[in-house]
């Protein structure tokens, strides 16, 4: 509701002329002479009624406020007061012209024996009808003048109250008890979290030698300046690009690429001036995360540095392929999902638990306009997708030791039509005409075939050959994994020493 005109009263009949604002002096009646005057000769006097205004009676008459002055008021047939004249103008039946002379003096006034005019919101006569047929025009006036009373009183209480309690020992306000400068927020409050979080969260501006580029978000992964993100953030700017890194407080720093693995969706940037006093994020555990768990989200989302957004951990081990539309190569993770607000800018960022640990990096939303995963530039649906932080932590330390990712493989060629039907299917050929299963590798080694359709790895449940990838890079080269696969109608298992592929060319 709009308020430009509140409390604004809209007469139903042509309103009275503006009364211009003077300092309130004796009220003159309408021939010109003060009756309040002892000089002069007051006009027909009203015989003494009883007063009627209880709410006037053995009040003392405050003193006029410089600089007010009262709306006026229809006079009333009855004098404020014994011996108190009434206006030259008034009739026998109560009636005055319009508009009336304003009160003699404010709000209580009435009845004191000093001369002043009728009480100040005192009742009025009741203006009888012209003409019964226009009962309804009378009632209108009537309710036009009653609101109009209403508010002088309300007005005249409104002053005269905020003029009794400007002096601060009279004030009614509550004022929060303590120092607000001493003001501390209870830990693991979202707004201690993140006032602890943002000094080690950093926008990224990526621009390519080519003209492309955009803004992503990073954290400080450790004290030697090294800054974890997304690939697809900086990727653009990887190779002859210019990459910068803006702190919250303003502070910015140029950085260069360190590695970056496009399967995994993560690289890692180092600062070329890292200041002293870097303050690394904790890392938490994401194996230990569950369902219904806090979160907080930071990032740039659409260039708005330093955005916190809060929900909750919606599912674990969510398979999602994802790519910026850019290009042919996927990322795949076995990822958190979250409800917490992320969008494009938000990517590289992290996901903090309600400790102020990163358990994820931001990475993906669920598309509205597109239905696929990616880093387009719709807007968040309360589907974002973040890399498990056990997986990125061993993806950030290959990249600072060797400067490339290392991947664990089955070393059998997949499918990867997201809507396989029940599981992996290990395709008859591999890239390039080659065997989908070498007689050498750990697939082959441990007796799978082409046309096995592979339904577990583990405990987790295997529908797609991209699920079966996001779970298998989710442990290390060398680690053993039993796969449950289909033959022929059969169901058989298999354990399987994963291997390892280096880079994202191979």
């Amino acid at each position: 509701m709009s308020t430009e005109n509140e409390g604004t009263a809209v007469p139903a009949a042509p309103s009275a002329p503006p009364v211009p604002v003077a300092a309130p002096g004796p009220a003159s009646d309408s021939t010109g002479k003060n009756p309040a005057d002892p000089g002069q000769e007051p006009a027909s006097p009203t015989p003494p009624q009883p007063e009627h205004n209880p709410t006037t009676q053995g009040q003392a008459t405050p003193e006029p406020q410089p600089g007010y002055m009262p709306v006026p008021q229809p006079q009333s047939s009855q004098a404020a007061g014994p011996g108190a004249p009434a206006p030259a103008t008034a009739t026998a039946t109560g009636g005055a012209g319009w508009p009336p002379p304003p009160p003699a003096h404010p709000y209580g006034g009435g009845g004191s024996g000093d001369g002043g005019g009728p009480a100040w919101g005192a009742p009025m006569a009741p203006v009888p009808p012209a003409h019964r047929r226009k009962r309804a025009g009378g009632l209108v006036a009537g309710v036009l003048a009653a609101a109009l009373v209403a508010g002088g009183v309300g007005g005249g209480i409104g002053y005269w109250a905020a003029e009794r309690n400007d002096s601060p020992t009279d004030s009614t306000t509550v004022s929060a008890s303590g120092d607000t400068k001493d003001f501390k927020r209870d830990a693991g409050t979202v707004a201690a979290v993140a006032g602890k979080a943002l000094p080690s969260v950093v926008t990224i501006e990526a621009q390519g030698g080519d003209g492309e580029g955009g803004t992503g978000t990073g954290f400080v992964y450790d004290k030697e300046g090294h800054i974890v993100t997304n690939n697809h953030v900086v990727a653009s700017a990887a190779d002859g690009g210019e990459l910068s890194v803006t702190f919250s407080n303003g502070k910015k720093y140029d950085a260069e690429v360190v590695g970056r693995a496009q399967g995994y969706d993560v690289a890692v940037l180092k600062l070329k001036s890292a200041p002293s006093g870097l303050a690394p994020l904790p890392l938490g555990d994401s194996d230990k995360v569950a369902v219904g768990d806090s979160t907080i989200a930071i990032g740039a989302p659409f260039g708005l540095s330093n955005t916190v957004t809060t929900g909750i951990i919606s599912a674990k081990n969510r398979p999602v392929a994802s790519g910026d539309g850019q290009n042919s190569k996927a990322s795949y993770m076995s990822a958190l999902q979250t409800d917490a607000s992320i969008n494009p800018g938000n990517s590289g960022g992290p996901l903090l638990d309600a400790r102020g640990a990163v358990i994820g990096i931001n990475s993906a939303i669920q598309s509205a306009g597109t239905g696929g995963f990616g880093q387009s530039q719709a807007g968040s649906i309360g589907l974002g997708f973040a890399i498990p932080v056990n997986q990125a932590k061993t993806v950030a330390e290959q990249l600072i030791k060797t400067g490339e990712p290392v991947y664990p493989v089955i070393g059998a060629t997949v499918s990867m039509d997201p809507k396989s039907d029940g599981g992996a299917v290990i395709a008859d050929r591999g890239t390039g005409g080659t065997e989908a299963v070498p007689s050498d590798s750990p697939a082959g080694r441990a007796g799978l075939k082409a046309g096995d359709v592979i339904t577990k790895l583990d405990d987790r449940v295997i529908d797609s050959g991209p699920t079966l990838i996001s779970e298998i890079w989710t442990h290390k080269p060398g680690d053993k994994v039993t796969l449950t696969y289909e033959r022929d109608g059969k169901t058989s298992t298999a354990e399987v020493t994963l291997g390892q592929r280096k880079g994202d060319d191979s």
